[in-house]
């Protein structure tokens, strides 16, 4: 299921990165149909955009292990809700992502 790359125009600063969460489960394994205020928060979503990396003691910036269009599972907590134009995104710090979803 290949989908379509969106144009984010939000400049994210240091080793942000901004998640498209995945839609909540409707159903539960056995089929009951969950309610919106029963289903849980998803923790899992898509790579939008990443910022250019932490700054280090250095000065130089620190390479991110996360690229746009990556799959991830992140914390139930993690990161902050934002809008961007009509959608409700996460941005989070790279450290706040749990895993990358390999395909």
């Amino acid at each position: 299921m290949a989908k379509k790359s969106k144009k984010v125009q939000v400049k994210l600063l240091d080793d942000r990165v901004l998640v498209e969460q995945s839609e909540a489960e409707e159903k539960t394994a056995g089929g009951i149909v969950l309610p919106d205020t029963a289903q849980e928060r998803p923790q899992r979503g898509v790579v939008l955009a990443v910022g250019p990396g932490k700054l280090l003691d250095s000065g130089k910036r620190g390479e991110m292990s996360i690229k746009v269009g990556d799959e991830v599972f992140y914390g139930r907590y993690a990161g902050t809700e934002v809008e961007v134009g009509d959608e409700t995104m996460q941005i989070m710090r790279e450290n706040d992502i749990l895993a990358i979803i390999e395909k």
